[in-house]
């Protein structure tokens, strides 16, 4: 019997449920002079925004037990620089991909959603509402139900029904449950969780933050379980929403564990930035997981851990 390696987010078809995180590996550029970027499910970009961002003072990365600390401050491009360039090279290495934006404003995804239209290679996007929301005061989108549901109904208005809308959250709320439910009433047909959990580390010699901003993300094993609880809970409560998992994913088990929890894909981030093949191990290392464990297909085994079992 052949094993079904391929998995859905919404309505995009991927061979496989290995994919990159956003902001861990640029457009895949530097990437693909280690494998061929169609090994992988699909590729994530970095979040675009309108404009070009230079980015946050120096320095902006930290290292952490288990993990990372980083304050980059949505660094890029813009857009016209990332469609004129990146859009085409993609599209070139016969990549499937999900873009990523994220703004500072409902304006701001509202314009961004138009511009993706009609793109060669594009499957999806990644609506990263994981970020502050200058309208309200610096809050972060995801971090309240009405700014969320404003920002993912936005997008999907000038998407229309053209590209699946995931919506990426933060874990820095009391009920990340509640804000799940709010972006799939707003039109999200699937989430990402998590993003980066908010974190600080202090130079004890210098008695000074050791980022330039004071804070940043956590990333990296040590949010682990705080992802697959976040993955587990909203499977829980919606079952039919698709999930793509990240946090700490450094190996086949660790990305077989946000499957089992209710992931149907997931992201692979900080590992990159020690072995830039990561991606490749964890895809062969989960296949051969699956296969060893019984399962036909990457589907039988979403949600897996929720099974009642009986003595």
């Amino acid at each position: 019997m052949s094993f079904d390696f391929s998995t859905t987010l919404g309505n995009a078809a991927l061979p496989n449920p290995i994919l990159t995180a956003s902001g861990c590996a640029g457009s895949g550029k530097e990437l693909s002079q280690f494998f061929p970027l169609t090994d992988l499910g699909a590729i994530v970009t970095k979040s675009i925004m309108i404009k070009a961002r230079s980015g946050r003072a120096t320095p902006r990365m930290a290292e952490t037990p288990s993990g990372m600390l980083n304050s980059i401050g949505l660094q890029g491009p813009g857009v016209d620089q990332f469609l004129q360039n990146d859009i085409p090279w993609l599209a070139e290495q016969g990549a499937r991909t999900i873009v990523s934006i994220a703004g500072e404003t409902v304006e701001d995804y509202a314009v961004l959603a138009r511009r993706m239209r009609n793109l060669p290679g594009v499957v999806a996007l990644e609506v990263n509402i994981s970020c502050p929301n200058v309208e309200n005061r610096g809050m972060v989108f995801s971090c309240h139900p009405e700014t969320a549901r404003a920002a993912i109904e936005a997008v999907r208005r000038n998407i229309g029904g053209e590209l699946p809308i995931i919506a990426k959250l933060s874990p820095d709320v009391t009920d990340i449950v509640s804000i799940a439910r709010e972006v799939a009433d707003a039109g999200a047909d699937g989430v990402a969780l998590i993003n980066t959990l908010l974190g600080m580390v202090i130079d004890t010699n210098l008695m000074l933050p050791k980022l330039a901003q004071k804070t940043g993300g956590l990333s990296g094993p040590a949010i682990r379980p705080v992802a697959v609880r976040a993955v587990y809970q909203v499977h829980a409560a919606l079952p039919k929403l698709p999930i793509l998992g990240m946090g700490g994913i450094a190996n086949g088990r660790d990305a077989f564990e946000f499957i089992l929890a209710g992931a149907r894909a997931v992201s692979v981030g900080t590992a990159t930035f020690g072995n830039p093949t990561a991606a490749i191990s964890i895809k062969n290392e989960l296949e051969a997981i699956l296969t060893e464990k019984g399962f036909s297909s990457v589907e039988e085994a979403v949600g897996y851990a929720h099974r009642e079992v009986t003595s």
